[in-house]
């Protein structure tokens, strides 16, 4: 398997992990510093601690052109593949999904160094000299969120997987899937000794809290309790867990004031992902400004450059952009609707010469289908409803782009080179803690509270009807879900939770409709091949691939 080793693997990232990259220490290259010889030197402990974060914090963030995100969205009711509506795809439409699948094997390795790194500094902690005792303990709590973290992902995608609490012996070849639930026994075990470790405030922005502790383990919670070795006492400690977060943690007025670039760390951050202006301690960059963007610039009066950036490839579906009332604030802040020109450009209207300035509308999506006569009549494109996947002669998909993840002056880059983006990445927020609470009442039978929590959170936006009991379910879940959180969570995992991967995703993906291949054997991702042949067959594939 592709794990550390005994050494020491780790960049000297220190406070600027935490306090948001400007006071990196050092250039020095430490990537290979023996854990024998640095026992005696304190700053090795917060050195492994650093390590964990870095790696979790790139794995969010750093792949390739073809694979950002795709294992958190694509393939769902909400994302789709940015192509027309045909031919396949092994992911977004579960066509031909089989164990040498490049991101299915990227993404177990990418949780297994995340794991690895933790165990590093587990199996080390109590030897290091000179390490204060609660800094011992908020470290030993700070990794084991991680490594609970990244297992969740794992079960999650491939069932059970091999339970790996120590240093890897490089000789071992050896190695077992562990039972879903002992892999979730794990899990909750991991969490609650992180909850007992970490700090309730903690002193430097980006470390773990407690309340990230109890957001994760109310989501782990609420999760184990749709298994078969779940229980009622999930859902209620779930809900229990969520009440706490959301006392603490109070929602930001509005929700254009909640993605604004300006106030990125606010009352109803969790935990983020730090990356600041420095380009050294930065590392990759936040990518979450390029996704769910089409190329734009091919439009006349538009130029490609650092205003929106360039896409990613996965696009929004028609069914997430009909979600929206016409009240409901979230969409605008969200997506854009009107795109306006770089430049000046001529355009025809109806025969007639047409100058635009810049600084007009270039684009527009209107809500409501606009005639033909209409659309003559102006001289900026105007793109339907209903057509976001057809090829209108300049680009072959277009769609209101996203805008909350906008990181301005940020220059344009390759998929393949680093995003540079600077923006923190926000990993929990109070938002998702009401969904979460929300969907345990449900499950706990208790609509009133779960229509209580709702109804807060959709006031935010601006709707203020109440969400009456009786409307509660897990489709009115999801779809609040989507208009809250999309892009921020994983929806692959939030359809799989609550048994609506299959039923949504071939109602509302119109390419994974057309292929129809979704079935229940996707409900596990193929274990990757290399990890089977690498074990001599020890790990097992998952049925039917």
């Amino acid at each position: 398997m592709k794990y550390f080793n005994h050494k020491l693997i780790v960049i000297l990232f220190t406070a600027g992990v935490f306090t948001g990259c400007e006071s990196y220490l050092d250039e020095e290259n430490n990537s290979s510093l023996s854990i024998e010889t640095s026992k005696s030197d304190p700053q090795t402990f917060d050195l492994l601690v650093a390590s964990v974060y870095e790696k979790a914090r790139e794995t969010t963030t750093k792949y390739t052109a073809d694979m950002y995100y795709v294992l958190e969205d694509l393939g769902t009711d909400i994302v789709t593949r940015g192509t027309t509506v045909s031919g396949t795809d092994d992911i977004n439409d579960y066509v031909n999904l089989n164990s040498t699948n490049w991101a299915v094997g990227v993404y177990w390795s990418n949780q297994y160094n995340v794991i690895a790194a933790a165990n590093v500094l587990l199996d080390n902690a109590e030897e290091i000299e000179g390490v204060a005792a609660d800094t011992r303990t908020r470290g030993i709590g700070e990794v084991k969120f991680f490594r609970a973290l990244s297992y969740f992902n794992l079960v999650e995608n491939y069932g059970g997987v091999p339970l790996v609490l120590h240093q890897v012996d490089p000789n071992e070849t050896e190695y077992f899937r562990a039972g879903e639930e002992e892999v979730y026994t794990q899990i909750v075990q991991d969490l609650q000794e992180a909850l007992t470790g970490v700090d309730e405030n903690p002193s430097a922005y980006g470390r773990v809290s407690k309340d990230a502790v109890r957001h994760l383990l109310s989501k782990v919670l609420l999760t184990r309790g749709y298994k078969s070795f779940g229980s009622a006492s999930d859902y209620t400690d779930a809900a229990a867990l969520a009440e706490t977060v959301i006392a603490n943690h109070e929602l930001v007025s509005s929700f254009e004031a909640l993605v604004d670039r300006d106030n990125q760390r606010n009352t109803e951050v969790i935990f983020a992902y730090l990356f600041g202006g420095n380009s050294v301690s930065r590392g990759w960059g936040n990518s979450k400004h390029m996704m769910y963007k089409f190329r734009y610039f091919d439009y006349p009066g538009l130029v490609r450059g650092n205003k929106y950036q360039k896409g990613l490839g996965p696009a929004p579906t028609p069914f997430y952009y009909s979600l929206f009332d016409e009240n409901d604030e979230r969409a605008g802040a969200t997506f854009r609707r009107v795109i306006y020109a770089d430049e000046d450009y001529t355009a025809d209207v109806n025969g007639s010469e047409v100058n635009v300035s810049a600084g007009d509308t270039a684009i527009y999506f209107p809500k409501t289908a606009w005639t033909q006569a209409e659309i003559d009549a102006v001289p900026y494109a105007v793109i339907n409803p209903g057509t976001y996947f057809q090829n209108n002669g300049v680009t072959t998909v277009h769609y209101p782009m996203f805008k909350k993840f906008d990181d301005p002056g940020i220059p344009f880059t390759q998929p393949d080179q680093s995003s540079q983006g600077e923006r923190d990445m926000v990993m929990m927020r109070a938002g998702e803690a009401y969904l979460i609470a929300a969907e345990a009442y449900l499950q706990s039978g208790n609509t009133t509270d779960a229509a209580a929590r709702l109804t807060t959170l959709r006031s935010r936006a601006g709707l203020t009807t109440a969400v009456a009991p009786q409307d509660v379910d897990l489709d009115f879940i999801l779809d609040e879900r989507a208009r809250e959180l999309t892009g921020e969570v994983n929806r692959w995992m939030d359809l799989k939770r609550t048994g609506k991967l299959i039923e949504r995703t071939l109602e509302h993906n119109p390419h994974a409709a057309l292929n129809n291949a979704l079935s229940s054997k996707h409900l596990l991702r193929p274990v990757p091949q290399t990890e089977i042949d690498n074990t001599g067959g020890s790990i097992e594939q998952n049925p039917d691939y």
